[in-house]
């Protein structure tokens, strides 16, 4: 499922460029800064980066925004056309992932706040896979990626293109450690926006992991088919 056209840029990014005015500098950019691959520049940069901004939209166009973080280099480049990330436990909505099995098209943004003050876009064609299927094929990846957490599952990115992020406007930031006690007031994150939760059911059964195979689009399933062959 890849309806990307082969020359970069949407239909609208085109229609807004003739109506302004700004198809020969819009055509300038594609050709120079538009690749369709990491270049040994990109892949560096993502190497050093310490956070992700990435956007997802599932199979109706709903959107959704997610924010990833981890030591130097967790997202990993596998080769100039392969990012993988690791997915942890977290609230088990899973909405950005549940988005990638109903619409592959993932992109990420990278930006440096505080040293070139630099963005990088990564946009292509991702799907979610278990940890000991990504493994099996990348048996290199860290076992421990980020605070001595195993990850649930990995989101593998192939590159259909990326670009530059302009440095006009992006903030300069200091890195920091968090300060001492300034949360002793502050509401837990799960009651930071709405009502307290009620006590917990501890009569509840306990929600454990299946162990069955992730579950499979129909679109993935085409699409990966052919490769099982």
């Amino acid at each position: 499922m890849n309806n990307r056209p082969a020359d970069p840029g949407s239909a609208g990014e085109r229609l807004l460029q003739s109506h302004l005015g700004t198809t020969e500098r819009a055509a300038v950019f594609y050709d120079r800064q538009v690749q369709p691959r990491l270049t040994p520049m990109m892949r560096e940069f993502v190497q050093q980066q310490t956070m992700v901004f990435l956007s997802t939209a599932d199979a109706a166009g709903n959107c959704d925004t997610g924010f990833r973080a981890g030591p130097p280099g967790f997202v990993i480049d596998l080769d100039a056309d392969t990012l993988t990330y690791p997915e942890y436990r977290g609230n088990g909505v899973h909405a950005g992932n549940g988005n990638i099995l109903e619409n592959p098209h993932l992109g990420l943004l990278f930006i440096d706040f505080t040293h070139h003050h630099i963005g990088l876009h990564v946009n292509g064609r991702a799907k979610v896979v278990s940890d000991a299927e990504q493994r099996s094929v990348y048996p290199h990846l860290p076992v421990d990626t980020a605070q001595s957490r195993k990850p649930a599952l990995w989101v593998h990115l192939t590159v259909d293109e990326a670009y530059v992020q302009c440095s006009k406007y992006i903030p300069h930031l200091e890195p920091a450690p968090r300060p001492r006690g300034a949360t002793a007031n502050r509401p837990k994150d799960s009651d930071y926006f709405v009502a307290p939760a009620p006590a917990p059911d501890h009569r509840r059964p306990v929600e454990h992991a299946t162990g069955h195979p992730l579950p499979v689009m129909e679109h993935e399933r085409l699409r990966l088919l052919p490769d099982q062959a």
